[in-house]
């Protein structure tokens, strides 16, 4: 058996998997974030530990004494930082989090990081984080001794190994990414060097053992292995088989992503596409990221007092896009804006804009945003023609239905979506304790299919032109709100 571990923003979610791939038993704990200024957002380190410990006393229930691997999944970028001791200096800094923006800006502007590790500094990497700590919290730099990934601080605990792997380093600014090494050059550019960074390993290899205690605790063997694991993403790729060239998949969680596997290293960071070392040796992936999917969602539900369940199960039949739009850019973006500070908005309200009519609004916003994903990926001569859907928002139908119809491709529903991540880790659990590889990271069994809607084709993209005016014009009034708070 092997237990996949998948570290998210609002929980975290852990999986038992026979050694045919079968899930026996599945269990989560919640988690929150606390945003103490307008653009942050932080959680605590221990407060994953203490929501690892209730997911594997519930799988514990299903007796652990089988079980040969743990894999790691987790939310990428997110800075936790710990002195000599491994003690926590201060609240994870997340992937959300723009406080960061102006020193990710003066990093991008030095042509070494787009050179070396293919992508732009967006203000949610890691280096940036680490380089507002230096300004703003000399006190914390001084005493900083190691840099981990939130998965990776998980895997401290298990294991006592500082370890990182290759698809969730390449979001932190220092990694090589074509080379699948940490860049000195890189790292001395941000005053750090190698001794502040985690052994790196290939998702699908050992990274450590399961401390002996911890094992004893749950009845799990002891030297169990522990895997590499991977970004959340990159986990989700190998959990739905998204392996290989010319696959592909869209996620619908907090964030969302439209996600392409590659056979070789191809970056194009002026498009804000994020090129990234995938799970597994001598992959990469691509990924066009929105930074509020779900979450704006929610927001809105939150805004109207009801839950987003309700929202979107009142919707009925796709329409046409109404002349409410919706910009989801609550928290800035990244693709393809790359921006900080832009910030969402309603348009086109009118007496006719009802309850359902905004929630149509907020997921054709969401929609229009990913088909800016896909246009991205065009750009650098990514194709996407079949999606994978996985993530909390797979479950509307509706939306789905925008989806497919907005990019005009088939998007297929896996079984048991929800726990792409967990399932991932716990496939690399597999490989790394097998030495199997990726002919194991099969296409899932589809639950439903969801055909774009042939009729509606144009007024989608009617509509998405329509975004793309109002994304023009939201982006100039932030340029010029922000010359004149300047």
């Amino acid at each position: 058996m092997y237990i996949g571990l998948d570290l998210g923003t609002s929980g975290l979610k852990g999986i038992l998997m026979d050694e045919d791939q079968v899930v026996i038993a599945e269990a989560t704990a919640p988690l929150s974030v606390t945003r103490p200024h307008p653009g942050w957002s932080e959680q605590a380190p221990s407060d994953w530990i203490t929501a690892a410990e209730t997911v594997l006393d519930q799988l514990s229930l299903h007796g652990l004494g089988g079980v040969r691997g743990i894999g790691l999944s987790g939310q990428m970028h997110g800075a936790t930082l710990l002195d000599k001791s491994d003690q926590v200096l201060r609240p994870c800094i997340l992937w959300n989090d723009t406080r960061s923006h102006e020193e990710a800006a003066e990093l991008d502007g030095d042509p070494m990081f787009r050179r070396l590790t293919g992508n732009i500094v967006f203000p949610g990497f890691t280096a940036p984080k680490v380089m507002w700590i230096a300004k703003h919290e000399p006190q914390i730099r001084d005493a900083l001794a190691h840099v981990l990934l939130p998965k990776d601080y998980l895997r401290l605990w298990l294991t006592g190994e500082h370890v990182a792997e290759m698809s969730d380093a390449s979001g932190t600014s220092w990694l090589d990414t074509g080379a699948r090494d940490w860049s000195d050059d890189l790292l001395t550019a941000t005053g750090l060097d190698r001794s502040h960074m985690p052994r790196l390993v290939e998702g699908s290899a050992v990274s450590g053992t399961m401390r002996t205690a911890l094992a004893a605790r749950w009845g799990i063997p002891a030297g169990t292995i522990v895997a590499g694991g991977g970004g959340d993403n990159a986990a989700s790729g190998v959990g739905v088989g998204v392996v290989r060239a010319g696959d592909a998949f869209v996620s619908l969680g907090t964030s969302g992503v439209l996600f392409a596997a590659n056979d070789g290293y191809q970056p194009d960071a002026d498009t804000a596409v994020h090129t990234f070392c995938h799970a597994l040796p001598k992959t990469w992936h691509q990924m066009g990221v929105i930074l509020s999917c779900t979450d704006a969602l929610n927001w809105y539900a939150g805004l109207v007092g009801q839950d987003a369940a309700t929202l979107t199960g009142e919707l009925g039949a796709l329409q046409a896009p109404g002349a409410t739009r919706f910009l989801p850019y609550l928290g800035g973006e990244r693709t393809p804006l790359n921006s900080a500070s832009v910030r969402g908005a309603f348009l086109g309200l009118e007496h006719a804009t009802d309850r359902q009519a905004a929630t149509r609004a907020v997921l054709e916003g969401v929609t229009f945003a990913f088909r800016d994903c896909r246009d991205a990926l065009a750009a650098t001569g990514t194709k996407v023609e079949r999606l994978l859907a996985v993530g909390g928002g797979s479950r509307s139908d509706y939306w789905l239905r925008a989806i497919a119809t907005a990019l005009n491709c088939t998007v297929q529903v896996p079984v048991a979506g929800d726990f792409g991540g967990a399932f991932g880790a716990a496939r690399l659990a597999l490989m790394a304790a097998s030495g199997a590889g990726a002919e194991i990271a099969t296409l899932p069994k589809i639950a439903r299919v969801i055909e774009p809607d042939a009729a509606l084709k144009d007024a989608f993209d009617e509509g998405h032109a329509g975004f793309c005016a109002a994304r023009s014009a939201i982006m100039a009034l932030n340029t010029a709100s922000n010359r004149t708070s300047s």
